[in-house]
């Protein structure tokens, strides 16, 4: 199979996160950053199902230059081509850009290689969570698209493709060439091993620009929630705090 894992990097799960003066944008001066996880998983199913049932696997990422390091993580997990669009505007293009630009991308080398059986995505990227990207690329390409998938099972010219819900399992056949959003959860990403990071730093980044243009959405402003501070303060020991707590339910309105 020939599957194509579109991956993006995002702030380090943990990090700090502060937003420009402008509210506009994430302040990623002092940040580090990874891939975000639900496409981890994605390349880790991808390297799952080639290693099943043969075939290749290209990851791609629109990013600045330095969204390199992520396709060489990808490289040393399994990964066999990487694409780096390079967006290096200093921040991240709209969802209508982003997606017609991995469009753009996909037109040139299904032109040059054939068409992939498999395109995956993450489920939601970890910082934006817009939802947007892969079902726009599955609508523009008239390929059939399922998000939040947990398994996916490959048939004979068809996949098999497993959805949680509360009451189990929906379950979805697609015939392939199909897009897939896959969820944090349908698998544990394995670690690169020596040879694999050895592998990766030879591996050979295909950087392309892209004519992709703004789309009509505009952000307006991204809103950071005040942070909650607590506090713990301790009353006394046995009997003695006593006193101290009858006061404090009695502050608190309880008594």
């Amino acid at each position: 199979m020939r599957i194509l894992v579109c991956v993006k990097r995002v702030p380090a799960p943990g990090s700090r996160i502060n937003i420009t003066p402008d509210a506009l944008n994430v302040d990623t001066s002092h940040l580090g950053f990874t891939t975000s996880p639900h496409e981890e998983c994605a390349v880790e199913e991808a390297t799952q199902i080639v290693e099943e049932h043969g075939g290749s696997v290209t990851v791609l990422t629109v990013g600045p230059p330095e969204a390199e390091e992520q396709l060489r993580y990808a490289a040393s997990v399994g990964g066999s081509d990487f694409v780096l669009v390079i967006n290096d505007s200093g921040e991240d293009w709209d969802p209508q850009q982003t997606s017609n630009a991995i469009l753009e991308a996909i037109a040139d080398l299904e032109a040059a290689d054939g068409e992939y059986d498999l395109i995956l995505f993450g489920n939601e990227s970890a910082d934006a969570g817009g939802y947007q990207i892969g079902i726009k690329v599955a609508v523009a390409l008239g390929r059939p698209a399922v998000n939040g998938i947990k398994g996916i099972d490959v048939n004979d010219g068809a996949l098999t493709a497993r959805r949680e819900v509360d009451i189990g399992y929906e379950v979805y056949t697609v015939p392939t060439p199909a897009v897939l959003g896959v969820k944090e959860g349908i698998n544990l990403p394995r670690y690169p091993t020596m040879k694999g990071r050895l592998a990766s730093k030879k591996a050979e980044i295909n950087k392309r620009e892209s004519s992709a243009l703004p789309g009509p959405q505009q952000k307006i402003r991204l809103h950071q929630p005040e942070e909650t501070v607590t506090e713990t303060q301790i009353l006394g020991d046995g009997s003695d705090a006593a006193v101290k707590i009858v006061d404090l339910l009695d502050e608190l309105g309880v008594l």
